[in-house]
Parts: structure tokens; C-alpha cells; sequence
């Protein structure tokens, strides 16, 4: 299914994939990649900031709506709010765009579809009195910092997160939730430095710094463009990753001569092309991934970062691939698919799309590619699980199953394996664990030895 055919503007095409969204629940970034091709180069930024804005800032939004309308929300038909928070959303965050751009622009989407007048008027007088009143509304900040705190994520998360964590850090992963994160790169040190390319990106007046954790980070802060616009996309210098999933990578060391490694599930190659460059003399990747669009784009990044000698992309599911019989790997990585909830900063709509009772599902899809993994691991190899989860469920719980059935593998403490500036996201079972409030995505990985020996 796909946005309507007219969403010509960065307007139109934000209300209409947030509708699209509301109506269906999934996954925002789909329904967003298909929708802005249509649009022109300066407009596509806008139409992401904004459906990722109404987003992360979805209930303050409408706390400002209602208190600007008698009108239930619950009752206006899904376009009716969409635009009133697009509306919003630009008047109170979005300040380089002028009021009367800000209203006008967002109004004549109505009447671009053809809703009746009435609606129009009504959407019009709404969003002209937010910003009459919008230098004397409460920020988002100071709803976020009221008690109750108004966090823009469902209760029932916020609930179980502070189960897990306590208060403190659950309200802190929230705040970081609702804001823009920066955007991460991973210097590919087989192709330049990662002094050279901070330069780089300094000479081109893009503002950049190291990372806090990786040694291999550098960290943009604002950048409107293109990711392939950036200095050294085409060079292949650069792999966007966030500094957590880069930390979770390092544990596949250290790796004896003519390794041969396995990425399970590949995607479009994060962790892949890291593996590649982590290798010694004489080693090996194969990445599996099934997904045709994800397995198209893990090739064309393998070729951008020079890493297509060194890896061998296989276009199928782990399961099949380990019914090949393939030679036993050194290290076996099963990044795992799970419920999101560790990257909600950078997709918003999971937070509204996931139900508690999701992550028994993911449990045991992760338990199954587990147990494929296990079996391709070497005696005395290792296997790393990780997932991009908070979730005990999908964490600690699964690794608990695992070792019921496979006690051959032992938990190893990945310590001595992260950079000193890391140490803290290590968990005193010797686990690697990150959140927002970190200031990274939230990641969970464990690395396990096969002690069976030969």
C-alpha cells in the first residue's frame, strides 16, 4: 500500500504517510522511502522531519491541540489530526519556517483533497490560535519535566522500563527518545584515517567530532543533506553506524589467523563490512541475508567500501544456508531481528507500534537462529548474539534458553575486548549493554565459547 499518488509536496506527503501509518501501523520507514521519491531533493528532508517529529512528539502535540479545541481527538478522522499535528509540529519546533507558511502551507492540504470546508475552516482556526498563544505554551522540555511527566511513549513502556531500570534511567531513555539523534559514521580504516576524514568533513564546513566509545566514531551533529552527499560516501571512507553497533561488532576479536567468519543476518551490511575490516591476513566473511531489497544494498555497500574480495554475500536465510553444510566457522555473529525498542530514537513509530506481547515472538525467532548458529560454530569458536532491544526477554533471557539446551557454550566476560572508554556498558555478568540515556542506541551482546572439544 502506498500514499496517494497527488503527495507532490513535503506537506501532503508527511500527512499522507502518517495516515497511512495510523491506519495500517507499519513500519513508518517504508511507507516514508516509497512516498518521497516523488518529491524533489529540498523537499525530502522536510517531509522526514516532520513525520519523525509528530513521532517523537506525538502526545505533547496533542496536549497542545486540545487545549485549542473542544473537539475530541478521538473523534476527528485520521487526516483531521494528522495535519492539525503537522500543523503544530512545524509552528512549534520547525522555527526557520514562517508562520504564515506554517498554517497556510499546511491548510490548503485539505483543501488540496477536497475535504469540505468546514474541516478546513476548523483545521485553519486551530492551528492560527497555537500560534497566537505559542509564546506563552509550555515547551515539550518543561511537559517532559511536570509529574507526571508527559514522555511522548505508552505507558505500558514507560512502566516496564522503569521496572528494569529504575525511574531515573527509564525517564532519561524517554527525553533522548523525543530528540533528533546525531548522526554516526564509522570510519572504514581501510580506506583513510580517522583523523583525515574529520578534516575532510571540517574543510566541507560540516561540523563533526570523535565519538564518546568508539575509536572508530566521528559523530555529526546537524546535516540537512544527503548521507551520499557527505565527503567520502563515493570513496567509501565512511559507513553510517551508530557508535553501540559498532562496540557490539569489536566482539567477534580476537580472530586468529585465516579466520573465517559468519554474519547470520547481514541486513545491509553495518556489521558485515566492519567484520571485513577487522580481518587478518588470509580470512574470510560470508554474510547471509534473505531480504531482496536489504541483500541488493549489502552489495552495493560491500563493492563502496572495497570489502567484495574479502566477503562472500549468500541470498538466503541462515536455516537454509546451514542446510549447505558449510565448512565450520571461527566466529558466527547473529545480529538478531527484534522488536526495536533499543533504536526508538531513530525509528519513532515503534514505540506506538509494539505491544507487550510481541516479544515472546521475537524470543523465539531469536532462540531458532540461535540454535542454526550453534551448530556452525567451531570447537572453541565463538558465537555473538546482539540485538538493538532493551528488553530482558530478548537479552539476558534468551541467552539463559540457549545454555539449557547448548551448555557448551559459555558466556565469556567481552570486557578486555572493548575500548577502555566502554568499559561502563559492561554488565557485571559480562554482558554489553547501552541505552539512550547513554547516549547511544540501545544494544545488548553477548559473546559465547564453544568449550566442545575436538
Amino acid at each position: 500500500m502506498k500514499p496517494a499518488a497527488n503527495s507532490t509536496d513535503a506537506r501532503t506527503t508527511a500527512i499522507e504517510v502518517l495516515c497511512l501509518w495510523a491506519t495500517t501501523h507499519g513500519s513508518v520507514d517504508l511507507f516514508l522511502n516509497s512516498a518521497i521519491e516523488q518529491l524533489a531533493d529540498i523537499d525530502r528532508g522536510l517531509a522526514k522531519t516532520m513525520v519523525y517529529g509528530v513521532l517523537r512528539q506525538k502526545e505533547y502535540l496533542d496536549y497542545i491541540v486540545r487545549a485549542h479545541t473542544r473537539h475530541p481527538l478521538r473523534k476527528m478522522k485520521p487526516r483531521t489530526l494528522m495535519t492539525l499535528r503537522v500543523g503544530v509540529y512545524q509552528l512549534l519546533f520547525l522555527h526557520r519556517i514562517p508562520e504564515s507558511a506554517a498554517v497556510n502551507a499546511t491548510v490548503n492540504t485539505l483543501k488540496a483533497a477536497r475535504q469540505p470546508g468546514w474541516l478546513v475552516g476548523f483545521v485553519n482556526g486551530v492551528l492560527r490560535a497555537v500560534a497566537r498563544s505559542r509564546a506563552t505554551l509550555p515547551t515539550a522540555d518543561q511537559m517532559a519535566a511536570q509529574e507526571p511527566p508527559l514522555l511522548n511513549h505508552p505507558a505500558w513502556l514507560i512502566e516496564r522500563w522503569q521496572a528494569q531500570f529504575g525511574r531515573d534511567t527509564a525517564l532519561a531513555i524517554c527525553r533522548k527518545n523525543s530528540v533528533e539523534p546525531p548522526l554516526t559514521l564509522r570510519v572504514n580504516s581501510r580506506r583513510t584515517s580517522h583523523s583525515r576524514l574529520l578534516e575532510q568533513l571540517h574543510k566541507s564546513g560540516i561540523t563533526a567530532c570523535s565519538g564518546l566509545y568508539s575509536p572508530l566514531s566521528v559523530v555529526i551533529t546537524t546535516y540537512p543533506g544527503a548521507i551520499t552527499a557527505l565527503p567520502g560516501y563515493e570513496e567509501g571512507a565512511f559507513q553510517v553506524q551508530d557508535e553501540a553497533a559498532q562496540l557490539a561488532s569489536l566482539l567477534v576479536k580476537p580472530l586468529p589467523l585465516r579466520a573465517r567468519l559468519l554474519d547470520g543476518c547481514a541486513g545491509l551490511g553495518g556489521k558485515t563490512t566492519h567484520l571485513a575490516e577487522m580481518l587478518p591476513p588470509g580470512g574470510a566473511v560470508v554474510a547471509v541475508e534473505p531480504d531482496s531489497r536489504r541483500y541488493r544494498l549489502l552489495r552495493d555497500n560491500l563493492r563502496r567500501l572495497g570489502h567484495g574480495q574479502a566477503v562472500s554475500a549468500v541470498h538466503r536465510d541462515l536455516q537454509t544456508y546451514a542446510t549447505t553444510r558449510p565448512t565450520l566457522f571461527d566466529v558466527v555473529l547473529v545480529d538478531a531481528p527484534c522488536s526495536g525498542t533499543g533504536v526508538i530514537r531513530r525509528h519513532p513509530d515503534i514505540r506506538w507500534n509494539r505491544q507487550p506481547e510481541d516479544f515472546a515472538g521475537y524470543q523465539q525467532t531469536q532462540l531458532q537462529l540461535l540454535e542454526i548458529a550453534a551448530r556452525l560454530v567451531k570447537p572453541a569458536g565463538a558465537l555473538v548474539y546482539a540485538t538493538c532491544s532493551l528488553e530482558f526477554e530478548e537479552n539476558e533471557e534468551v541467552i539463559s534458553h540457549f545454555q539449557e539446551k547448548f551448555p557448551h557454550f559459555q558466556v565469556e566476560n567481552v570486557a578486555e575486548l572493548l575500548p577502555e572508554t566502554a568499559q561502563r556498558l559492561v554488565t557485571g555478568t559480562g554482558y554489553f549493554r547501552s541505552s539512550p540515556a547513554d547516549g547511544l542506541d540501545g544494544f545488548f551482546a553477548a559473546r559465547l565459547v564453544n568449550q566442545r572439544s575436538l
